[in-house]
């Protein structure tokens, strides 16, 4: 790990060259301004809290954790200590800093097994070292302490509570992003993984509790077992986990194509009658799909581990590696937390801002499940619940802006993180048009990245190596841009010419053009046909000839596009298309309007009146592009009329 934080500090210095280089020639452009965020954000972008950030967090590299704790079902109540092992990356290491809640108490540091004086504060803990420790030894510092977790709601740390359906009582963890430090000490930076972690717990012997990896030994110590559990593999601070519950052990296992051994899927699950027999089919649609992404990725990254399951009462799933927390077992709900295991955690996104990596990839997993599993019919059910949930916001971007990186609710938006995220991974494998290439640059990306982490720029790099194709302007327009287009088609035929005119307006003006593939299906008697074009300009005309009468025209078929269509109009003279003058966006509108006249740069009369005539404003312009304030107009119907040398153009302006 420590190579991997020297490759990102070279790796800043190199962006910090090339956003120079760029800002001297004046460019600006979304992938300049993510490397300004990634320079000016450092310190934010993965610990914590910008609070909590000190650079003696840079100095030591984490290669592994050991927790040994006590707990039970029914509170959230901790003690016992855990051991962080570390290798310093500095000359010489004269502070260890790590990042453990105040609300806990800590007892005692021993570091290398010999007792260090402390200081607390903030959810820091610092030990100023008797001994410095020079780069590369390898060193233990255990912290013995206890306390309550504080419960801050689904992202607490540590929680507990009863099913409402099952009764049982259970106590669990999430850590994502920000609070592992609220139960055991850390250090939360998505790029240093430890090497391998140990999490023994110990319980009441009525209980099982379930962790990471390998369930290696039970000991009984009294009225009470010692479970430990081992995992050999990278892992980032936010995946490791514990649950307990009063559980049953349900294993079954998977074999996936060109692995000797099984795979397995070890699942903790409520020691309830009738628990196992309502489930039990749904459970067991981890076989099939560990062994369809074994196919479709790579083989399931830990299989010589595990994989599986702790049902704990919250509000869906976590993707704890080799072992998901979760609620119940709804088919979309497992494929979604089991990609995870490919995506978030074999590769883990390198930032929070780009968390698709994690929640978009792991959605489009549900797709994939859906398709190969189910049918292409739910399949498309699936993604067209997911493009209208994204186009639920025309001001939304996948890629998390750095001013946004601690709201919590805007990492994990479900319309941007998790559907949009996925509907982008859609259009990509619509832009490749090769299912070939699709996978295999998800294979390729998986195979650069794994046991590490990504950003979506390592994404699109992998994605363009394959496919020798620019996606510069795809991950300016869908990754970091904003919003989604709005099309309206209008077509005519003469003879045997199709002529289709195509009018792109964004729902936000900071994405003012999606330069996108279009599909097109013309419905002829007897028959149909599917057209594919390329639309790089806001307003664009394309021509076919077709073999007969066209009596219908459909656009995107077969739901590629996230976008919305306004209508799509058969006019007997394209020339004469009286909509080309000009495009308005957003519409149903709030605050501000956009118009934008295409090509003329000559004065225009604008007029904005009720269906009654009422003029509520009125004025000329010569500008290409104007945006004008409606906020002063009650919600309702209106009409814009624009007036160029003797011709007028109205639409229909809706005011919410």
């Amino acid at each position: 790990m420590g190579k991997i934080i020297e490759m990102n500090r070279r790796a800043i210095l190199f962006l910090l060259f090339i956003l120079s280089f760029m800002m001297a020639r004046g460019q600006r452009n979304y992938r300049a301004d993510r490397m300004e965020e990634i320079l000016k954000g450092k310190e934010n972008l993965i610990y914590s809290r910008a609070g909590n950030y000190t650079t003696a967090l840079d100095e030591y590299d984490v290669k592994f954790y050991f927790l040994d704790l006590e707990a039970d079902n029914t509170s959230t109540h901790i003690s016992g200590n855990t051991t962080i092992g570390a290798i310093p990356v500095v000359q010489s290491l004269q502070t260890f800093i790590f990042e453990l809640s105040s609300a806990l108490s800590v007892d005692s540091i021993l570091v290398d097994d010999v007792r260090h004086n402390f200081i607390t504060g903030d959810d820091i803990v610092t030990v100023n070292l008797e001994t410095s420790i020079p780069q590369g030894d390898y060193f233990s510092v255990q912290v013995f302490y206890h306390g309550t977790v504080p419960t801050q709601g689904f992202f607490a740390g540590m929680a507990t509570g009863t099913d409402q359906v099952w009764g049982n009582q259970v106590t669990w963890t999430l850590s994502e992003p920000y609070n592992a430090l609220g139960w055991f000490p850390c250090k939360q930076d998505l790029a240093d993984k430890a090497d391998s972690v140990y999490v023994f717990v110990t319980t009441d012997s009525s209980l099982l509790a379930g962790s990471n990896g390998i369930l290696t030994n039970v000991v009984p110590i009294g009225n009470k077992t010692r479970y430990e559990w081992k995992s050999h593999h990278p892992i980032a601070y936010y995946l490791i986990s514990i649950t307990i519950a009063d559980y049953r052990d349900y294993s079954i296992y998977a074999k996936p194509e060109g692995l000797n051994d099984s795979i397995l899927i070890q699942n903790y699950i409520y020691d309830t009658p009738g628990y196992l027999t309502e489930n039990k089919s749904l459970i067991d649609n981890t076989i099939d799909l560990i062994e369809l992404y074994s196919d479709l990725f790579l083989l399931y990254p830990f299989y010589d581990e595990k994989y599986g399951h702790c049902v704990a009462p919250m509000g869906g799933g976590m993707e704890h590696q080799t072992m998901t927390t979760l609620l119940d077992f709804r088919f979309y709900l497992v494929a979604h937390e089991l990609g995870h295991m490919w995506f978030g955690d074999y590769v883990t996104c390198a930032t929070w801002m780009d968390i698709w990596i994690n929640e978009g990839f792991a959605s489009y997993t549900e797709y994939l499940a859906y398709q190969y599993l189910y049918s292409q019919e739910d399949a498309d059910n699936w993604i067209i619940n997911a493009q209208e949930r994204a186009m639920l916001e025309p001001e939304g971007s996948v890629y998390v802006p750095f001013e946004e990186i601690e709201n919590v609710s805007r990492i994990f938006s479900g319309n941007l993180s998790y559907k949009k995220g996925a509907a982008i991974i859609h259009m990509i494998r619509f832009e490749l048009d090769n299912d070939s290439l699709f996978f295999k640059s998800l294979k390729e990306f998986i195979k650069q990245y794994g046991d590490s982490v990504a950003t979506g720029l390592d994404f699109r790099e992998v994605v363009e190596e394959v496919s020798a194709m620019d996606f510069t302007d795809f991950f300016d327009q869908w990754y970091f841009g904003r919003g989604f287009p709005t099309f309206q088609i209008n077509w005519s035929q003469n003879a045997d010419t199709l002529k289709v005119r195509s009018i792109q307006s964004p729902s936000s003006f900071q994405t003012s053009l999606f330069k996108t593939s279009l599909e097109f299906r013309l419905s002829y008697v007897g028959g149909d046909t599917v057209i594919r074009v390329f639309q790089d300009q806001a307003i664009q005309d394309f021509s076919f000839v077709v073999p007969s009468t066209v009596q219908s025209l459909e656009f995107d078929p077969y739901n590629w596009i996230l976008a919305k269509v306004s209508s799509i109009n058969y006019i007997p003279d394209l020339d004469t298309d009286p909509s080309t003058l000009f495009r308005i966006w957003p519409n149903p509108v709030s605050q501000e309007l956009n118009i934008h006249f295409y090509g003329r740069q000559r004065e225009h009369m604008v007029v904005i009146s009720d269906l009654s005539g009422k003029i509520y404003s009125s004025f000329r312009t010569e500008s290409e592009h104007i945006t004008i304030p409606v906020g002063f107009l009650a919600p309702g119907f209106y009409t814009l009329t624009v007036e160029e040398e003797g011709k007028k153009t109205v639409q229909k302006l809706v005011k919410q």
